[in-house]
C-alpha cells in the first residue's frame, strides 16, 4: 500500500517516541507536517514519497554517496542542511537512527546533553 503524508508522519512520530527523544513537538514547517525540538524542525514530510531530515552538510554528501536509492539531492536543497529521503526506501531501524541524529543536530545544547547522558 503506498504511503501518504499522514502515514509517513505517523511513522516519524512512532520512531521518535521509540528513540525516546525528549521535547519533540508535532507541528508544521512550510505547511507540511513536521517534528520540531526547541522550535526548530528536525524532520518534515514533503509529500507522499519524500521526507526531509535536518543534517550537517558534510554528512549529507556522504549519505547520498553511500545510499543514492534512499537519499538524494535536488537543486532546492543544495547548500542547505536538509536531506530528502525516499520514505518507502528506508527501513525503520535506519530511519530511527537518522531521526536521532537530526534531533541532536537541532536540539538545544542542554537538552541534547541530557539525552546523550
Amino acid at each position: 500500500m503506498p504511503e501518504t503524508m499522514d502515514s509517513i508522519f505517523t511513522r516519524l512520530i512512532r520512531l521518535a517516541e521509540e528513540a525516546g527523544l525528549p521535547g519533540v513537538e508535532q507541528s508544521t514547517t512550510y505547511g507540511n507536517p513536521a517534528l520540531k525540538v526547541g522550535g526548530k524542525a528536525f524532520v518534515s514530510v514533503k509529500n507522499d514519497e519524500t521526507l526531509v531530515l535536518s543534517i550537517a552538510i558534510p554528512d549529507k554528501e556522504q549519505l547520498i554517496e553511500m545510499a543514492p536509492g534512499i537519499y538524494f539531492q535536488t537543486d532546492h536543497y543544495k547548500g542547505w542542511p536538509s536531506l530528502p529521503v525516499r520514505a518507502a526506501a528506508i527501513g525503520d531501524d535506519e530511519l530511527r537512527g537518522r531521526l536521532v541524529n537530526a534531533w541532536l543536530f537541532r536540539a538545544p545544547k542542554k537538552l541534547a546533553a541530557t539525552y546523550r547522558a
